[in-house]
């Protein structure tokens, strides 16, 4: 598929969306509720994928694909919620809103990068079933339902474990300051 983008070929977008347009549309619409909005950003993605590939040689192409799809639904849910709340999204950042300072609190990119760096050293330090919870979760914003139907557990234990792993990541951040 790499190839197909150095070559410029038009079919590269076809097998883009043939291979992992299902997960990139589950991604988007997680964030956001409106099925025109979803295609909008989806193939907005695709377009950045086009113009970053060349230069860029993802691997893996999915992981590259879905956080472009990702940024710009986030970024399409902030300008069309600035007053209005609702949707998966909403809820899974109310879930973390007592772990992660709002962005009003964190005032300079400085602060933001030692977060995100605080983040990622719990996130490496946590089991791998809690860090792929936690990243489809936070990250994907996949609802809760979906993540027990898919690891064959219950909805209740799933919250559950979302609540020990925000109240560890909560402590590691008051620890290391990052937090009141």
């Amino acid at each position: 598929m790499i190839s197909l983008f150095f070559e410029r070929s038009e079919q590269a977008i076809a097998e883009l969306d043939r291979k992992y347009g299902a997960a990139v549309r589950r991604t988007v619409s997680n964030i956001l509720p409106d099925r025109a909005d979803v295609e909008e950003c989806v193939n907005d993605a695709y377009l950045a994928v086009w113009n970053t590939v060349p230069p860029n040689s993802p691997d893996p192409m999915i992981s590259y694909v879905c956080r472009i799809a990702r940024n710009i639904a986030v970024n399409r849910y902030h300008s069309n919620s600035a007053e209005k709340r609702g949707g998966n999204y909403s809820v899974a950042l109310d879930e973390l809103k007592e772990c992660i300072p709002s962005g009003v609190s964190v005032e300079s990119a400085y602060d933001a990068k030692e977060l995100t760096e605080a983040i990622n050293r719990f996130l490496a330090g946590i089991s791998k079933d809690d860090r792929v919870l936690f990243v489809r979760r936070y990250w994907y914003a996949d609802p809760v339902n979906k993540i027990a139907a898919d690891t064959g557990s219950n909805p209740d234990r799933i919250s559950v474990r979302l609540f020990r792993i925000r109240e560890k990541l909560r402590k590691k951040l008051k620890k290391e300051g990052l937090i009141v």
